[in-house]
């Protein structure tokens, strides 16, 4: 069964345009991107899928001569199917196996601009950093990622609380019973994660069990990869590093928590492969005194996010061992706890706010943080609201517990902030008698509503 996923649209509207440059589609292994393309392939009159994995005796058509006009007619021979301008979907699946044809890509733009071509595979970035060139500006990149809640939502058929929680607003609250049920909803979500395989395991048997033996297989299937970096990076130093990044996740990442004896030069080095693979997310510290929050970022204080709660879990228990502990926090803990206490909260908000951004582009993290000598003060996540700065903070509490929000609000002098929390849609004014009496307006996004945060505001 087919679960609906945002880039669908993104993949239509593309597919309905006249002229098109050829899709790139971007992602870590097993976030759905084959799936996606053949649930798109069901608008065209034919559909044509070479894998050059599985298939490498058609890396030879793209050796040499990379005229598309004559490669098309020779692909179309060898898979015995017509091959179309405007009525066929042609996808090129583990293209990093064919370098050439990645260098191909852009000669559609010219060549062939009406045929549809959509390109993707494992380890990609790692393919495009050798190529002394790949197209740019003729060549289109859309970036995919794990199934968002909302996407976690619609696979358990949840299609009509969707609904009713969309039309919630801080003035007009969801009820408390499905209220109550999103929060339910979300600690299933947490402990399952957005790898569609794993998702589809928990629609069809509700087992957290079944769930994380899936999850085992993903990651021996992340693992297994690594060798394939060895050019780059120690293989067992990868590991190290992953397993390290679940247990600091949503903290300032320390390169001597890893382990293993490694120069943090090496550490570096095998963090970025595990970003460019798409398994890490950074967090990168800015001193956001206005826009692009990037200006202003210092790379040497970065947090890093696992690209899945599900996933961050059972490299914990690969890591620090039994972790029913934690599964029972998330499961039973009261929501002001789940949200305070543990990273998982953090984690679910900065991965929610980061996915329901346009994959057209590249989308980065930011947050805030001061050291000054007892002042430590830290924001978790900036983003950017009608060109301006706007704070997340990740907290369940009162205004007195919000003291780095103000702080940060009064430096900037902003006026409109998010509480990211378990708690039901709301607002409340803070007059700031230390900046004459200023009004910060923090408006209150529950967890489960990350997707509608800045049409709430």
């Amino acid at each position: 069964m087919y679960y609906e996923r945002i880039i669908d649209n993104y993949l239509s509207e593309w597919a309905s345009r006249d002229i098109r440059k050829p899709v790139l589609l971007r992602g870590a292994r097993q976030v759905g991107k084959s799936t996606a393309v053949r649930h798109l392939s069901k608008q065209f009159e034919s559909y044509v899928e070479i894998n050059f994995e599985k298939q490498p005796e058609y890396k030879a058509l793209f050796q040499g001569n990379l005229d598309v006009t004559q490669i098309i007619p020779q692909i179309a021979a060898m898979c015995g199917k017509f091959i179309k301008v405007g009525k066929t979907l042609l996808f090129l699946d583990e293209i990093q196996a064919c370098p050439e044809a990645i260098m191909s890509l852009r000669f559609f733009k010219e060549d062939m601009p009406g045929l549809h071509v959509i390109a993707a595979g494992s380890l990609l970035e790692f393919a495009l950093e050798e190529l002394p060139t790949f197209g740019v500006g003729r060549i289109h990149s859309m970036f995919m990622s794990p199934m968002t809640f909302d996407e976690f939502l619609k696979a358990n058929g949840e299609h009509l609380l969707m609904e009713v929680r969309n039309q919630a607003s801080p003035v007009n609250p969801i009820s408390e019973p499905l209220h109550d049920k999103l929060v339910k909803l979300l600690r299933a979500y947490m402990l399952v994660g957005g790898m569609p395989e794993v998702v589809s395991k928990w629609v069809d048997t509700h087992d957290f069990l079944q769930c994380q033996e899936v999850q085992d297989d993903i990651i021996i299937g992340y693992e297994d990869d690594f060798p394939k970096y060895r050019k780059k990076v120690d293989p067992m130093l990868l590991r190290f590093t992953m397993r390290s990044a679940a247990v600091q996740v949503t903290q300032k990442y320390v390169y001597s928590q890893v382990g293993g004896g490694y120069k943090t030069d090496e550490i570096k080095k095998a963090l970025e492969m595990l970003i460019l693979a798409g398994i890490l997310i950074p967090v990168t510290r800015t001193d956001a005194n206005g826009l692009p929050l990037g200006s202003e970022a210092d790379n040497s204080y970065r947090k890093m996010l696992l690209i899945d709660t599900g996933l961050m879990l059972r490299l914990l228990n690969m890591t620090i061992g039994d972790t029913t502990q934690i599964t029972t926090h998330i499961l039973t803990s009261s929501a002001t706890d789940l949200i305070n206490k543990g990273p998982m909260a953090e984690l679910i908000a900065g991965l929610e706010i980061l996915r329901y951004q346009s994959p057209n582009i590249r989308h980065d993290l930011f947050y805030w943080l001061r050291q000054a000598k007892n002042s430590q003060a830290e924001i978790d996540y900036l983003t950017n609201h009608i060109q301006t700065v706007l704070p997340i903070e990740v907290k369940a509490g009162t205004q007195g517990g919000m003291k780095s929000l103000w702080l940060f609000m009064r430096e900037k002098e902003l006026t409109k902030a998010v509480r990211c929390s378990l708690e039901n849609f709301g607002a409340f004014d803070y007059i700031d008698n230390e900046a004459n009496g200023a009004i910060r307006h923090i408006c209150i996004c529950p967890l489960y509503a990350v997707s509608m945060m800045h049409s709430i505001i």
